[in-house]
């Protein structure tokens, strides 16, 4: 397959493109710090540059097959800023998509974005509104572009991540009266969505992912 894979440099994005050229797939990958990623394969192409830039998903996006959107939070006080990161960058995306006919988008938002927030305890609906709420309220706003764009999609819901190795053996709780909180590595995050890109699988689904 071809795919583009947008917040590509670091966190899950990075182990997708490490994961997709594993299984032989051509990837394109998006993010500011491209050029410095340290893979050497004729089967990735790097592209620089800011993901909420149209004209910049006008030459990422035509002829994938689908595009994987995992834009991360900050793993430092930046994620207590208000941002429009998720947001803008859907807005962006969307339509460069619908423009080249590519129909297949796979997103990462998080467990406690939109509906699934109802299923954290009320201590972690307090830790998650400390640290997390902004990032996460507009996580919640991009979900609800996603699910309008008229576009094949899929957004998955990982729990708490962690840096531990590939297992592919984890839950994918698809009903919301499946749906907790829990644990699952970035590799295994990863495993799932080029899986899920390959099978054409969990369509206009929001699964948590853990393990």
């Amino acid at each position: 397959m071809k795919l583009t894979v947008i917040g590509a440099s670091r966190g899950i994005g990075r182990k997708v493109v490490d994961y997709a050229l594993e299984r032989g797939h051509e990837v394109r990958a998006v993010a500011r710090s491209a050029d410095a990623m340290d893979i050497d394969s004729d089967a990735l192409q790097k592209i620089a540059g800011d993901a909420t830039d149209p004209q910049l998903l006008a030459r990422a996006v035509p002829g994938a097959d689908a595009v994987i959107l995992t834009l991360g939070v900050p793993r430092d006080l930046r994620v207590l800023k208000p941002t429009t990161l998720f947001s803008s960058t859907a807005q962006a995306l969307i339509p460069e998509m619908q423009a080249a006919g590519v129909k297949r988008l796979l997103a990462v938002t998080g467990f406690g974005t939109g509906d699934s927030y109802a299923k954290l305890s009320t201590p972690e609906k307090l830790t998650f509104k400390l640290f997390l709420g902004r990032a996460y309220a507009d996580k919640a706003l991009q979900e609800e572009l996603i699910r309008g764009s008229g576009l094949d999609w899929t957004i998955a819901r990982p729990g708490i991540l962690t840096d531990n190795a590939m297992t592919g053996k984890y839950q994918v709780l698809v009903t919301p009266e499946s749906w907790r909180q829990g644990v699952i590595s970035r590799a295994d995050v990863a495993h799932f969505l080029v899986h899920a890109a390959e099978d054409g699988s969990h369509i206009h689904q929001t699964p948590a992912l853990q393990r």
